[in-house]
């Protein structure tokens, strides 16, 4: 951020001795198209090659397209505020940078995790006094508590200020709603595996901002190859390739081999507690749901690699045990709790096998979810209607004074009649919450329930041709 100053002081001064904190350093003029100052060389080849225009962008054609909504507000410099969201190296603070030259704007950064209520109070008094219209870029913009996002509506509200907020994280959690409801929100994507490449092989030989003066060499393939490890994050490809040809002579070649023992110490990227985690974790019980063991073992690999907790895990597949397979495979269920135990008993490495295990069971086992849509049923019925009191016969007759007030007269002790069924109904209103479905284990389970829901209908039937209104004694 540029050099910071006393804002009573600067109030104090007259307006042409006033220090430009937006002006970048060396650029004399604001007017569109205005030639900005090259890169140092000394920045990494990622700050290099930053794009300076909006056609420069690597990818992202779902809003930068000639006729979307983006290049039309650029364009037009009718732009209020924006929040870019999306996954590092996609392209926020290049769209941010690119934005602010095209339209001729000051231009302010400040990264969240580094600044405070002080600096952002300092920033937006100045702003206010300022001719010309002013960006403000905050990086990180989810490190921002609510009271700092507060801070910044006033001056968005009035236009002092265009805010440009860029995050990994998912704003309708992270950015609070007012500040949310006065921007216009894009996601951005990962950048291709082509777009990427293509944006390799311009640093690579670039001699200016890129890597050319090195004189090194190497294949489309080789390229392609890089990007494809660096799971979409741009910054992170550019930063390997420097890293790779600052590690080769002069007019040296990268070959595959060179890559390959490079690619050992990739990792995958994954934030714990954090996006990455809960779609991760989402499309892993999605494809156990979906019976693609396959799929779910690639999840699962991901998330272990990523250093997710293992119980984290066991207890997702012990949920699904019970959500997504139930009664289909009564199997599903200990043999999960079964993986969460040995999580704590074995620890890693070697409880990722047991994970597989009731991975693979859960994702091939029949699929049944009435049991929950069972309960789901039985809570909106105790919602949506009066609660039922507990019926006579069944209240508990322990104590003489439960006796006394008739609890537990008139029950009929099921094993007492054939097939253990009496008849005899266990609310005052009976109510119908759990179908079987006719899968795996539980079409067996749907065989009896539909027996006996038979012969309790027969034995009621037969009592009541019995009743006193038939004028025949009771049971």
């Amino acid at each position: 951020m540029p050099a910071r100053a006393d804002c009573g002081l600067m109030a104090a001064m007259p307006a042409e001795d006033q220090p430009d904190l937006f002006a970048t350093p060396g650029d004399s003029s604001s007017a569109p198209g205005a030639e900005w100052p090259a890169a140092p060389r000394k920045q990494p080849l990622a700050a290099r090659m930053r794009p300076r225009a909006l056609s420069e962008i690597a990818g992202q054609r779902h809003i930068l397209e000639p006729d979307s909504l983006l290049p039309r507000l650029v364009k037009s410099n009718q732009f209020g505020s924006l929040i870019f969201y999306g996954p590092p190296g996609c392209g926020k603070t290049s769209l941010a940078e690119a934005i602010a030259r095209e339209t001729g704007c000051r231009f302010v950064r400040i990264n969240a995790v580094m600044s405070n209520v002080a600096e952002l109070r300092e920033v937006l008094a100045i702003a206010r006094h300022r001719p010309e219209t002013t960006i403000l870029f905050i990086d990180e913009l989810h490190r921002f508590n609510k009271s700092q996002q507060d801070l910044l509506l006033p001056d968005v509200e009035d236009g002092c200020v265009r805010l440009i907020g860029a995050t990994t994280h998912n704003p309708g959690f992270y950015v609070n709603p007012p500040l949310l409801s006065r921007s216009h929100l894009f996601r951005l994507d990962p950048v291709s595996v082509d777009d990427a490449t293509a944006v390799l092989r311009r640093a690579l030989d670039d001699p200016d901002r890129g890597l050319g003066l090195s004189g090194c060499t190497t294949s489309d393939a080789v390229l392609r190859d890089l990007a494809s490890l660096c799971d979409g994050d741009l910054r992170r490809a550019l930063n390997a390739l420097e890293t790779l040809i600052l590690s080769l002579p002069l007019k040296g070649e990268l070959t595959s081999a060179q890559l390959e023992v490079f690619a050992k110490e990739r990792r995958i990227r994954y934030d714990a507690d954090e996006d990455e985690h809960y779609d991760t974790i989402s499309a892993f019980i999605k494809c156990v749901r979906g019976s693609d063991p396959d799929a779910a073992l690639y999840w699962l690999a991901k998330m272990l690699a990523g250093g997710e907790d293992p119980r984290f895990i066991a207890r997702r597949l012990v949920i699904s045990a019970s959500e997504d397979v139930g009664l289909a495979d009564p199997l599903g269920l200990p043999l999960a709790i079964a993986a969460h135990h040995a999580c704590d008993f074995v620890g890693l490495p070697e409880a990722e096998y047991a994970l597989a295990h009731a991975t693979v069971h859960l994702a091939c086992a029949p699929k049944s979810n009435s049991v929950t849509l069972a309960l789901a049923a039985a809570k909106a019925a105790l919602a949506q209607a009066p609660v039922q009191s507990v019926p006579m016969a069944m209240r508990d007759k322990g104590g003489q004074a439960s006796k006394r007030m008739g609890h537990g007269v008139g029950y009929l002790y099921s094993h007492d009649f054939p097939e253990n069924i009496s008849g005899q109904d266990y609310l005052e209103k009976p109510l119908r919450f759990y179908e079987p479905k006719p899968v795996g284990f539980e079409a067996k389970t749907a065989e009896r329930i539909t027996h006996w829901r038979e012969l309790k209908r027969q034995i009621q039937a037969r009592d009541a041709a019995k009743s006193p209104a038939n004028g025949k004694p009771s049971r």
